[in-house]
């Protein structure tokens, strides 16, 4: 059987010495993309990352599309996927570094699927995994009992919150998922065919535009983790904003996740999302106060802010924001 065509799309913002490394950690793997569209938003007379695509492109064992447009990430893997001429379609983040056998591991678990019931295989950052056990924050999520599941990789539709994947120490299993990111994973093309795309709502910055775009593709498609498909997350903060709009996105974009797939709640399930809200709001003021720095305090201001937006945001709001529905 022929190797697939794999388009990788890229979306970066001033991270040139990033997109070398990782156009040169493609080019490593056993089995290689076809082409990576690489979304890039740096705006007029930042050329950098432009220069290093000219400078690199010949060399590459693989197509290499460049892009200019900005608008946050979202918005630029939209852009890759309509440029996109594979089979797969790979999100894969700048600051991500795969095993050699990355891809194909996917593309074997993919091929196992003769119904075709799976549209998202998602890898496994081997340096991401947080343990419950010594995490303040999850053991009191437990004690609270906030969550009706506690179940990595689902979501909770009682309380609008997805479960972090990464509370799941590494394995070597197919594990089916409710939601994935956009870092380190792989569709197969007829996902997006029917015009599933993620939600211009979430401007700039991304905070939980992966998952919303997952869980509404899980309407229609199995969604899996496959614990060998390892890679590591450089953690990169260049260009990565402040504390406090990172705080204000944790309540604002909870919020609209949780109305768009949840239109009909219950007063027990904005009760429970509301909680937690409050909850997280009180663990982050209690660590500024205890740091008292600058981070920690602009991330209380921004929850507090996150939490007033987020009761602002009407339900026709977010319709009128979603595309590709």
């Amino acid at each position: 059987m022929p190797d697939p065509f794999i388009s990788v799309v890229t979306p970066t913002l001033g991270r040139p010495d990033h997109v070398r490394e990782l156009l040169s950690n493609l080019s490593a793997q056993s089995l290689r993309p076809g082409e990576i569209v690489l979304v890039d938003g740096a705006p007029a007379g930042q050329d950098s990352t432009e220069r290093v695509v000219a400078e690199v492109r010949a060399d590459l064992p693989y197509g290499c599309v460049y892009i200019r447009r900005g608008g946050g990430t979202a918005i630029q893997r939209n852009i890759g996927i309509d440029a996109a001429r594979g089979e797969f379609i790979a999100f894969i983040d700048d600051d991500i570094r795969l095993d050699p056998e990355f891809f194909a591991r996917l593309v074997t678990a993919f091929r196992a699927d003769e119904l075709k019931t799976a549209g998202g295989i998602a890898g496994y950052i081997t340096n991401q995994h947080l343990d419950p056990s010594t995490s303040s924050r999850w053991r009191w999520y437990r004690r609270l009992r906030l969550f009706q599941t506690y179940e990595p990789g689902r979501y909770d539709y009682q309380t609008g919150y997805p479960i972090n994947r990464y509370l799941q120490p590494p394995h070597d299993r197919l594990k089916e998922i409710d939601f994935m990111g956009a870092g380190c994973a792989m569709w197969r093309r007829e996902v997006f065919d029917g015009g599933l795309r993620f939600s211009e709502f979430f401007k700039d910055y991304g905070i939980l535009e992966d998952a919303h775009l997952a869980l509404r593709a899980s309407r229609q498609w199995k969604l899996f983790e496959l614990g060998t498909a390892h890679c590591i997350h450089l953690r990169c903060q260049v260009s990565k904003p402040d504390s406090r709009r990172i705080a204000r996105k944790t309540a604002v974009n909870y919020r609209y996740v949780f109305v768009d797939l949840v239109p009909q709640r219950t007063w027990r399930q904005e009760f429970r999302f509301w909680r937690v809200q409050a909850i997280d709001l009180a663990r982050i003021m209690a660590y500024a106060v205890r740091r008292w720095d600058k981070d920690s305090v602009w991330a209380a201001v921004g929850k507090a802010e996150g939490i007033l937006g987020a009761a602002r945001l009407r339900r026709d709001q977010s319709a009128a924001a979603a595309s590709g529905r």
